[in-house]
C-alpha cells in the first residue's frame, strides 16, 4: 500500500475527510515554502500537494499561474523543489 493510500485508509477508518492543502514551491521563496510545509504538517494537514512551477502552466488557473511566475522569478527549478521536499521529509 502506498503512503497516500495508507493515509486515506486511516482517515476512512476514523470517519473523517482529508485536509490536503496546496503550496506552490518557491512562492514567494525557498525558505518561506519550507516554513509553509512545516506549518501545514504541524497544524493537521493529512497530505500536502506541492506545486512544481514551470514556464507554460496552461492547465492552471490565473492564481496558480501567478504563483508559478513568482516562484520562477525566485529561482525555482525541479532540482530546487526536490531539495525542499527532501529537507521537509
Amino acid at each position: 500500500m502506498s503512503r497516500i493510500a495508507g493515509v486515506f485508509e486511516n482517515l476512512r477508518s476514523q470517519g473523517r475527510a482529508a485536509l490536503i492543502p496546496f503550496v506552490e514551491a518557491f512562492d514567494p521563496d525557498r525558505d518561506t515554502s519550507l516554513a509553509l510545509l512545516t506549518g501545514m504538517a504541524a497544524n493537521g494537514a493529512d497530505i500536502i500537494e506541492i506545486g512544481v512551477p514551470f514556464t507554460d502552466p496552461m492547465a492552471d488557473g490565473p492564481i496558480i499561474q501567478a504563483a508559478g511566475r513568482r516562484a520562477l522569478n525566485a529561482g525555482a527549478s525541479l532540482r530546487g523543489v526536490l531539495g525542499i521536499v527532501r529537507e521537509f521529509r
